[in-house]
């Protein structure tokens, strides 16, 4: 594995032009061409794509194209997860997800942040910071989920909030910033 591969799944700074990540980047547009372009194939035949792309994916998971990631082999899905069009995960850093996941349309899980100071950014560095969604979340259409966040279990995410803290188990949060309305 490269230097900055690692230092990336470590969570530390990292140039987002490597060699070997834009490697990774060429792979990636290829299988998700593949498998949005593939959305009259037979069930079968996307899955196999879906499977090449997907680091670690369960049983029974549906992704309805289009679909986008940065790697998507730092992605693990739960069995029984599902996934509406349009979903955007940036996978510079571990995207968790557990079983039986309800996920809306146009949904962005996004590990990647940057650099603040104005001449590292302009250098490209980047860093990534895991999100991870537990079992059986509904997240609403076009929620936001933002860098280093977990979402406890049975928790629903109302449509376009943005998470920006962690949220505890079997709650309903919305907003922006998302904020705890109720337990559920």
């Amino acid at each position: 594995m490269g230097e900055n591969k690692d230092r990336m799944l470590a969570g530390d700074w990292y140039i987002a032009d490597d060699e070997e990540l834009l490697a990774q980047t060429v792979r990636r547009a290829e299988l998700c061409a593949a498998y949005n372009a593939a959305s009259t194939a037979p069930p079968g035949e996307r899955q196999k794509i879906l499977g090449q792309l997907i680091g670690d994916l369960g049983e029974d998971v549906r992704i309805r194209p289009p679909f986008q990631c940065d790697y998507g082999s730092y992605i693990s899905i739960g069995a029984r997860t599902f996934v509406n069009f349009g979903a955007v995960f940036l996978d510079a850093a571990r995207i968790t997800i557990g079983e039986d996941v309800q996920i809306g349309p146009n949904v962005q899980l996004l590990t990647p942040t940057h650099e603040l100071d104005h001449e590292r950014r302009r250098e490209g560095w980047e860093k990534g910071e895991p999100i991870t969604i537990g079992d059986n979340v509904w997240l609403g259409g076009g929620v936001i989920v933002c860098p280093g966040v977990t979402i406890g279990e049975n928790t629903v995410v109302g449509a376009g909030s943005v998470v920006t803290r962690d949220l505890p188990p079997g709650v309903l949060a919305v907003g922006n910033p998302a904020r705890v309305l109720r337990t559920l």
